[in-house]
């Protein structure tokens, strides 16, 4: 190829492709091993892709509505979404936030990554900033930067929960959004009530300080999956500018059917332009709106979630398994992830002899954690039971 011949892509997407997400490099360097060494001989933990099958009351209700006579029922509705699905989820999101959240309040999406890329089209300026807290997903860069704005990562405390005082000095004019997600992928840490309570009350002295608004925007597909009678604490009613992005992904095992939604404070100031210009940003963006079936479906499936009994059994024997082999693991509250740190510094380098010892799991660079790698854990128990001598075996190495 000549390298001096003008590139057929944009040259920012040749830039997004050079440093794509790790997470799909090792996902396709997964099926490459199954293919050579046969699938039941890897151990892939590299994608948090549910392996759980919908609960039975998704297949019920799917029948039900496909033998429905409901004219136009696949047919354009408005672009928010079908009024009863969104008066159903607000009754839902109004116990889960501890604030009265109507219809008017909700718009549905393709997943909670269209909901990102709508709630970001919709506030950002060119030249904005979004605050993270890292480690974090690495496509919140991507989304931000879809929309003329610049990701400003903030280092997590050594816990891996909020460190108020790095975000209140990275706050500047220029800062727009901060950026939560709790339970934390890739480190299943929940963020405690008092630290969001204390993140609200430090962004509204922010905003009168600097005389700009700073929306809170919490991230939160993971919300139905704790452990230990664990209780996810509210965002919105910690603080008035702030918004919900979430999705049915991971809670009914729909990560393939794209179905979320965003929920944002009746409180917000300004809120009627907020939620029109989240209802234009769906058109303009290509989406239109979120796929009719899976509206319906999520309208009847409010409270119902998948057994996480598995995900519960697959995360203490694996953690035990890690911390028998020496290395140190937070104890995940929520998600299905666990993020050791490795025993050298090079996560890459070791997840590469992880690799060549058939168990794939993700460095923790790709996340901005470097140092650590990730394990999806929703998967088969034989799949974590088949793991832990090759993991043992290469910890071993460094004993």
């Amino acid at each position: 190829m000549d390298m001096t011949a003008p590139l057929p892509i944009s040259e920012q997407m040749a830039g997004y492709m050079a440093r794509s997400s790790w997470i799909r490099k090792m996902f396709e360097e997964g099926t490459r091993l199954k293919a050579e060494h046969g699938a039941e001989n890897v151990f892939d933990f590299s994608i948090g892709n549910p392996n759980l099958e919908p609960p039975k009351e998704f297949k019920l209700c799917l029948s039900n509505l496909l033998t429905e006579e409901t004219p136009g029922a696949h047919g354009y509705m408005p672009n928010p979404g079908y009024p009863s699905t969104r008066a159903a989820i607000a009754a839902t999101v109004s116990k889960q936030q501890a604030v009265e959240v109507g219809a008017e309040h909700i718009v549905m999406t393709v997943g909670a990554g269209g909901a990102l890329n709508v709630v970001l089209r919709a506030l950002l300026n060119p030249g904005d900033e979004v605050l993270v807290s890292n480690p974090c997903f690495v496509e919140y860069g991507f989304y931000t930067d879809n929309h003329g704005g610049t990701v400003k990562m903030v280092p997590a405390a050594a816990d891996f929960n909020l460190d108020l005082s790095s975000l209140e000095a990275a706050i500047n004019p220029k800062t727009r959004v901060v950026l939560v997600n709790s339970p934390n992928n890739p480190t299943g840490v929940i963020y405690p009530s008092e630290t969001l309570e204390a993140l609200g009350a430090m962004l509204a002295r922010k905003e009168e300080e600097l005389g700009t608004r700073i929306f809170l925007v919490s991230d939160e597909p993971y919300r139905d999956i704790v452990y230990d009678d664990t209780v996810v604490p509210p965002v919105l009613s910690t603080y008035d500018d702030s918004l919900v992005v979430t999705s049915y992904s991971k809670n009914l095992s729909l990560a393939g059917e794209r179905i979320g939604y965003i929920a944002a404070n009746p409180a917000i100031k300004g809120i009627e332009q907020v939620m029109g210009a989240c209802v234009l940003a769906v058109r303009i963006l290509g989406f239109v709106n979120a796929p009719a079936l899976m509206q319906r479906a999520v309208e009847r499936l409010q409270g119902v979630s998948v057994d996480l009994s598995l995900y519960k059994r697959n995360r203490d024997v694996l953690l035990a398994a890690l911390r028998e082999a020496g290395l140190e693991v937070p104890e995940p509250a929520g998600a299905f992830y666990l993020f050791p740190r490795c025993p050298i510094d090079d996560d890459v380098a070791f997840a590469k002899e992880m690799a060549e010892e058939l168990v794939l799991v993700v460095p923790g660079s790709g996340f901005f954690g470097p140092g650590h790698i990730r394990l999806a854990y929703c998967v088969a128990p034989e799949t974590v039971d088949g793991a832990i001598p090759h993991i043992q075996e290469v910890v071993a190495r460094y004993a």
